[in-house]
């Protein structure tokens, strides 16, 4: 089976696809000064992004860790969270407290998705 390496780089890829299977991270992006609300909600725009370049979209999403720097975030962060995934469409996850890599971050996610057809081999 093919893995398909979406934006390679010689440190990471923007996806990576096996037997029909997305994985990418997601962090802040645009706007590192915006509150927990802002930062998961551009997360959560960014996953829409990948998704459709792997044919996919956020009803097909299997799992997401996330990696929070502050539980205090966290009923904020289900507050966007719930807005964004439609009704039973809720993936499995995870939700960790984590130093990150830029101290401005608040959030970073890793998401497992269904990917599309063309990503089946």
């Amino acid at each position: 089976m093919e893995i398909h390496r979406i934006n390679p780089s010689k440190r990471w890829s923007d996806a990576t696809v096996f037997n029909g299977i997305a994985h990418f991270v997601e962090v802040p992006e645009s706007d590192l000064n915006a509150d927990i609300k802002g930062q998961v909600s551009q997360v959560l725009e960014q996953a829409q992004q990948s998704l459709a370049t792997v044919d996919s979209d956020k009803s097909r999403v299997l799992s997401v860790t996330i990696y929070l720097t502050d539980f205090a975030n966290f009923d904020a962060l289900n507050e966007v969270w719930d807005a964004w995934f439609p009704d039973g469409c809720g993936p499995s996850r995870a939700c960790v407290k984590a130093e990150l890599a830029n101290p401005k971050y608040l959030v970073e996610m890793a998401f497992v998705a269904a990917a599309g057809e063309r990503f089946q081999s």
